[in-house]
């Protein structure tokens, strides 16, 4: 007589000991990792808030404090940087800590490794993808290395006729509002710089200036301004929230006018150098003809076949985006401070009589060089009013910044306007001084005192042709104009987002100076009479 069978019953029994097992596995190293986090993040708490700032809310930080327009939100942030060299805030849960000083901001910017920009860098990559501006690590070291050739100096001397045209286009625009009636030159100034990129990145003459309702200028600044909106309102920063609460249909809209201007262009260039058209068209009349931009990355783009009609079309963006917003700003401010101080502008237009000789005639490079005060006080103005007033990377380890360990995780914020402010570094620094730009006086000051285009690693690839761009327009106006500020500077509002600018734009009184010339041209013209 058989018994019974239990062989089902102990791998019952088994079955339910290793499912056990697992469970608990799984639940140990789930308690385990949870642990770690917690003691990890309880470890950044603490190190964070050893650093000097105001005090915030549980769970949503300092956000309710920023959450205010944009003026107010920029004198919020620079109170904040009155804390120290090293100051905290906490934007929900993410540290964000703001550096403004020489030493401090020397730390990130000089690094080889903390070359990541913020996060909210990824707002632009539906409109500029990942280029030089946005991308990290090897991608981004190889793209700056294959386009630092296009931005030497040899390149960019190409490209002094195109703003020397718009720069003249502007003055004659000028002329007929310069009654001493006050007017906003700001959009004025914008479409001139629009159509010295256009044409110089893309060979493509867009005459902003001939008609400022063209859609192309429109979608530049309605996606420039959208950027900022995303980084500081929380509910638009989820693709899928701003989709359904943010202007998703006029974005799409923006973006399409912006990539099909850009792709349009390289298939048309493309296009003309498979029939030789480009090659004909470079030696017309014996003369070298000016190379796009564009033509340069089509070049690169034939010796590299990885570098795709998309990838030139994301450089090209980049190059308008960062370019035309930044020099905009930078030819305004000088303006105003022109405007301001009236002694400063009488030295400039002399030393602009001096070189010219009282003519209409275009400038050379041998002229830009000879802007030596000049070119003091542009840096001068870029010092009191840098066009970023903020750049931000994200750490992604711990550094000791003075006496303060940033752990990794953290947003550093190089506040530049507080920076260069700084007393010890620049003496009276609320004084528009351009003598600080002497090279002895110069000299004595910290190498990162003074960083208008950032420095270090990732400093702007396009600061050369910026300051060429700014002394060209800026000289073409005043060569033929007096300028007067309408607001003092303590009566100026000012937003600081992705740009910094003055609340009303600038306002401006300007009224003809033919007949004026400076004595050495005088002198001059006397000898060859």
């Amino acid at each position: 007589m058989g018994g019974f069978d239990l062989t089902w019953l102990k791998e019952e029994v088994l079955g339910w000991r290793n499912q056990g097992v697992v469970t608990y596995l799984v639940f140990t190293t789930l308690v385990a990792l949870t642990l770690v986090w917690f003691f990890k993040r309880q470890k950044m708490v603490w190190l964070v808030d050893k650093i000097p700032g105001p005090k915030g809310l549980p769970l949503l930080g300092n956000i309710l404090h920023l959450n205010v327009d944009p003026a107010e939100r920029f004198k919020r942030i620079i109170k904040i940087s009155e804390y120290g060299e090293v100051a905290r805030i906490w934007i929900g849960q993410n540290p964000v800590c703001f550096l403004s000083s020489a030493r401090a901001v020397e730390v990130i910017l000089r690094s080889q490794r903390h070359l990541d920009k913020s996060i909210n860098y990824r707002f632009l990559h539906p409109w500029l993808g990942k280029s030089l501006l946005t991308s990290s690590g090897s991608h981004w070291q190889s793209r700056r290395k294959l386009l630092t050739p296009a931005f030497h100096f040899k390149i960019l001397e190409e490209f002094v006729g195109v703003m020397n045209n718009q720069g003249s286009k502007l003055a004659q625009k000028l002329r007929r509002k310069a009654d001493g009636t006050p007017f906003n030159i700001y959009n004025d100034i914008v479409l001139c710089v629009l159509d010295i990129l256009c044409e110089t990145a893309m060979g493509h003459s867009l005459k902003a200036q001939d008609s400022s309702g063209l859609a192309y200028v429109d979608a530049v600044n309605k996606m420039s301004g959208i950027i900022p909106k995303r980084a500081v309102r929380p509910w638009l920063r989820s693709n899928f929230l701003f989709r359904l609460l943010g202007p998703a249909k006029e974005y799409d809209t923006w973006l399409q006018t912006l990539h099909d201007m850009s792709n349009s262009t390289i298939k048309a260039r493309k296009k003309a150098n498979r029939e030789k058209m480009t090659e004909d068209s470079l030696h017309q009349n014996g003369k070298k003809q000016r190379l796009a931009f564009l033509d340069l990355l089509l070049q690169y783009s034939e010796q590299n076949p990885e570098f795709s009609d998309e990838e030139v079309r994301k450089e090209v963006d980049t190059f308008m985006f960062a370019g035309h917003d930044t020099t905009t700003a930078g030819i305004n401010w000088f303006l105003y401070n022109m405007g301001c101080y009236q002694d400063i502008q009488a030295r400039v237009q002399e030393e602009l009589d001096d070189i010219f000789c009282g003519t209409d005639r275009p400038a050379t490079m041998e002229d830009l060089r000879n802007m030596k005060y000049t070119e003091n006080c542009i840096k001068e103005n870029l010092r009191l009013y840098p066009p970023v007033p903020f750049y931000s990377r994200d750490l992604h380890e711990d550094i000791t910044i003075g006496k303060y360990r940033i752990p990794a995780g953290t947003t550093i914020k190089n506040v530049i306007f507080m920076l260069h402010r700084d007393p010890a570094q620049f003496p009276n620094p609320e004084v528009f001084d351009p003598d600080r730009f002497l090279p002895e006086i110069a000299a004595k000051r910290h190498p990162y005192a003074y960083v208008p285009f950032s420095a270090g690693p990732r400093n702007c690839i396009g600061q050369k042709f910026a300051m060429m761009e700014m002394k060209i327009v800026t000289s073409s106006i005043l060569r033929k104009f007096k300028v007067e500020s309408v607001k003092s500077p303590k009566d100026l509002e000012l937003l600081g987002e992705l740009i910094l600018r003055c609340k009303g734009g600038n306002i401006l009184k300007l009224t003809p100076r033919e007949g004026i010339v400076g004595s050495a041209a005088q002198e001059r013209g006397t000898q060859t009479l």
